[in-house]
């Protein structure tokens, strides 16, 4: 810590006594490494008095800052009480009062009269009106402006006064306070103070510490560098050269101190990284390069908070590392799901009747949980996804989670004053589960955010909704974060830009060296327009771009091995775009720079078939499996022997998974279940025409009995694709009725015998004794003009119905995954002419196809060879599945567009 030892050893040079001092910092984090660097040079005495600028200027104004929450809420209640037009409810304040008063806090900070600001806004917004023909519509965007700052020119003066009137005051008003102490504050105070490491004052800050250095009682150490302080083109140096103009530095005290270490040899590398998170992967190569394995001396620093869970993943083989930055507490886990349960109670109050599945699984999923919620949740997932019910009636969800502990959270709150009761008694309890400390610390903070909250709504009587609340605590929670505890002085730092400050190291890492990210650009969020912000001297981000270059090339000019990487890739609002002041040095300085292009490339993956040998507890699994052999288990094999293995071997089946939109196989189901009941009233039995005219009236009642077959929601076809889904099974069903009545009207006798006829134990002989036997269903049985017709339904369309099997294809017929439909329904011909109440009948079978259901049924045909052939063609399929020596080989579907 170069510079920070230079200004120990200036101090104690003056006075062995540091106690006599009052060092102001810009930050804290330095002071662990001044104690440190004074236990280095054995120093015995008292310590000096740690500030940091914002603390001395508070000290000086004496008020009692007041921000956040509290000031939103003290702050409406005065815009309330004035009867501004338009009068708008606190949900309304909220989205543009933060913004206002970060621009008040500037105008007062940075101008010298913050009336004067206001006046010129609604001056300018007045001569706009005046130029512009904007007829009476009060709705125009320009009248707006000028109501709006019409407004303000009331409002912001009575809040200021209000506010002093309790003795309150934002940071604005502290400066505008401290601003008239402080001539007398350096006139009266015995302490002496010194300023380290400072770049930027606002005009507050600076008449501080000059009306101190004047009298002596102060001095001031900048850590500036001759590369960019001498060239006035290096916006770094800008706040710098104006502090050397100072009268206050002359031939007795000299502007310290300006060094020469930017350009002493330095190892920069540049990497082009394809991808954000990319970046953190490369982090383990560039420790490699690092001599010092204890990496005392090098800092990583994240440019992206975002980073920081990924670089930690990369980072298991370092020993020690401190984290300095915080990590948001709006990427955790139960930060999501408190968003999920407040835009919850938001649907509750449009949809009063239901729950949509999706606002409740989330929460159900990411909220910590004891083993008896646990039970009660994964009990109301399998019934909700078993009746794929998509939207939840409150009787049910009332039926099925009651039990929950936290069952209260989920209902419609009758007043928010409640719910957050309901919320901090919930965070009480669940921080007595068996968490892990981040979750801990984050159920905590959210625990004490709602405490504030509530404890801060008490003395207002204006009603908050659920919106506004939810509003209150997002805003709350994203200037949180989680501060990590470690050792800083030992291993390796992981920091943010600004902990940088006062401190050097030998190695630096930067990751997110991008335009946007560093410096962040002209994205100021201001009500105040640039032009006007200048007029004004407030910063804008042009001084912003400068503050963040300062940091940049204060952080590397001490450093030797320098690693900046930027993501390539363009996404979201990242351009892709490398920050200019990498390209600065690239031009500029005389350092050699290596670059480097990361690829975040794969290679190709080797697609190598997943093999299964048959072991013995396989082979044990497939004799039982000869017991009930179905067709569907052979055209499962011819797909995928894996398929097949899974299901039949392992006994494995899918997860059942809600669906929002009609499946193909669910809507295959729920014209093959209609089918049924229309036909189950008609079996055994001749048809007549009647009989299908009345089955066609009665379409839609048969549906409804299919979609309860289904366990599915009336109200789910009721609207949307559902609602066409049912429509087109509707006209399938006709079709497949009035080609049966047609039929029946051209003097054909048809004859339904069987529906979903079950069949089991239709043995077929392997080799010698050895047999499996044949179970399954056949959809329809009917007979035809004295014919018997095995009909099997499909949703798909019919293909490869033609078979041609001789003595050279005999073997492998049907092993081919396109012939399955025939292999299906010549194991149904074998089984029918092997059932007893079927024999001597002439057989025909054949497919009806729901997508091309006016065709009727399309037959099986036998151009080469015949049913026995076919047979044979079966049994090596099944004797291949069979056989030990051969292993289940994953059948690799090729992608194809």
């Amino acid at each position: 810590m170069k510079f920070l030892n230079k200004i120990i050893h200036e101090l104690l040079a003056q006075n062995q006594d540091l106690s006599e001092f009052n060092i102001v910092l810009p930050g804290k984090r330095p002071i662990v490494f001044i104690r440190q660097i004074l236990e280095e040079n054995n120093y015995s005495g008292f310590l000096p008095n740690f500030f940091t600028i914002e603390e001395l200027i508070d000290r000086i104004a004496d008020k009692q800052p007041v921000q956040g929450i509290s000031l939103w809420l003290f702050a409406f209640d005065v815009y309330r009480s004035l009867g501004l037009i338009p009068k708008d409810d606190f949900a309304d304040f909220l989205k543009w009062f933060p913004t206002l008063q970060k621009d008040w806090d500037d105008i007062l900070k940075f101008s010298e009269s913050d009336e004067a600001v206001l006046q010129y806004m609604f001056d300018e917004e007045r001569i706009k009106e005046w130029a512009q023909d904007l007829g009476e519509d009060d709705d125009v965007p320009r009248k707006k402006f000028l109501n709006f700052w019409r407004n303000m020119n009331v409002f912001l003066p009575i809040l200021k006064k209000k506010l002093e009137e309790k003795n309150w005051a934002t940071s604005g008003m502290i400066h505008e306070t401290a601003k008239a102490k402080i001539a007398d504050f350096a006139e009266n105070t015995s302490e002496h103070f010194v300023f380290c490491g400072f770049n930027a004052f606002t005009p507050v800050e600076e008449k501080l510490v000059r009306s101190l250095l004047r009298r002596n009682k102060g001095q001031c150490f900048f850590q500036a560098d001759h590369y960019y302080f001498d060239d006035e083109r290096q916006e770094a140096g800008k706040f710098l050269r104006n502090h050397k103009t100072w009268k206050e530095f002359d031939d007795n005290r000299a502007f310290q101190w300006i060094e020469d270490d930017f350009n002493q040899p330095k190892n920069i590398k540049v990497y082009e990284v394809s991808g954000n998170v990319t970046q953190t992967k490369v982090l383990p190569e560039i420790f490699k390069e690092i001599e010092n394995k204890t990496y005392s001396n090098t800092a990583v620093v994240l440019l992206d908070e975002n980073l920081l869970p990924a670089s930690l993943d990369v980072m298991y083989g370092v020993e020690n590392l401190n984290i300095t930055m915080g990590f948001p507490l709006k990427n955790l886990s139960f930060s999501n799901a408190v968003k999920q349960l407040f835009y919850l109670q938001k649907q509750l109050e449009k949809n009063k009747s239901s729950y949509y599945y999706r606002d409740i699984f989330p929460i159900l999923e990411e909220l910590p949980k004891s083993a008896e919620d646990e039970l009660i949740i994964s009990n109301f997932r399998t019934k909700i996804e078993e009746r794929n019910i998509v939207y939840i009636s409150k009787k049910l969800l009332d039926e099925l989670l009651s039990g929950l502990s936290y069952y209260g959270l989920l209902k419609k709150a009758d007043h928010t004053g409640i719910y957050l009761d309901m919320l901090i008694a919930f965070c009480k309890r669940i921080k007595w589960l068996e968490i892990d400390d981040i979750q801990y610390e984050n159920v905590s903070h959210f625990e004490n955010a709602f405490r504030i909250i509530k404890n801060q709504l008490s003395p207002y009587d204006f009603e908050i909704k659920m919106e506004t609340l939810e509003i209150l605590i997002n805003q709350h929670v994203n200037s949180e974060s989680i501060d990590f505890q470690g050792e800083p002085l030992r291993g390796l730092q992981i920091m943010g830009l600004l902990e940088t400050r006062l401190l050097n190291f030998e190695n630096v890492i930067m990751l997110s060296v991008n335009e946007g990210k560093l410096p962040l650009g002209n994205s100021q969020n201001t009500y105040i327009p640039f032009d006007i912000r200048r007029y004004f001297d407030l910063h804008t981000f042009l001084e912003n771009d400068s503050i963040y270059a300062y940091h940049f090339y204060r952080l590397i000019q001490d450093s030797r091995n320098v690693h900046l990487l930027y993501n390539a890739l363009s996404s979201g609002v990242n351009t892709g775009e490398k920050s200019r002041f990498i390209t600065q040095i690239e031009m500029e300085s005389s350092h050699k720079i290596e670059h480097l292009i990361i690829e975040n490339s794969s290679e190709p993956i080797a697609l190598q078939p997943i093999e299964i040998l048959k072991t013995e507890i396989v082979v044990e699994r497939l004799q039982k499996w000869k017991e009930k052999v179905s067709a569907s288990h052979l055209t499962s094999y011819l797909y995928n022997p894996i398929d097949f293995y899974l299901s039949k071997i392992l006994k494995t089946s899918e997860t059942d998974e809600i669906e929002e939109e009609l499946s193909v196989k669910n809507y295959g189901n729920l014209v093959h279940y209609s089918l049924q009941e229309v036909y189950e009233l008609l079996k055994c039995k001749v048809l007549k025409e009647k009989d299908l005219q009345d089955s066609i009236k009665e379409i839609d009642q048969y549906i409804n009995v299919a979609i309860e077959k289904l366990k599915h929601q009336p109200e789910f076809y009721e609207k949307g694709m559902n609602f066409i889904h049912r429509a087109i099974a509707k006209k399938v069903i006709e079709n497949v009725l009035n080609h049966d009545l047609e039929l029946v009207r051209s003097g054909n006798t048809l004859e339904i015998l069987d529906i979903e006829k079950r069949f089991e134990n239709v043995d077929f002989y392997l080799d010698g004794n050895d047999k499996i036997s044949f179970f399954g269903f056949i959809d329809r049985i009917d007979r035809l003009n004295g014919t018997l017709r095995i009909i099997d339904y499909k949703t798909a369309k019919i293909k490869n119905l033609t078979v041609k099997i001789d003595e050279n294809n005999v073997d492998e017929y049907f092993h081919n995954s396109e012939r399955k439909q025939a292999l299906q329904l010549c194991i149904y011909h074998y089984v029918v002419q092997n059932l007893p109440e079927f024999w001597g009948l002439p057989i025909e079978t054949g497919i009806w196809s729901f997508a091309e259901a006016k065709k009727g049924v399309v037959s099986l045909q036998f151009d080469k060879g015949n049913i026995d052939d076919a047979m044979q063609s079966v049994k090596n399929l099944i004797l291949e599945i069979l056989n030990p020596d051969l292993s289940f080989i994953e059948n690799i579907k090729p992608y194809s567009n």
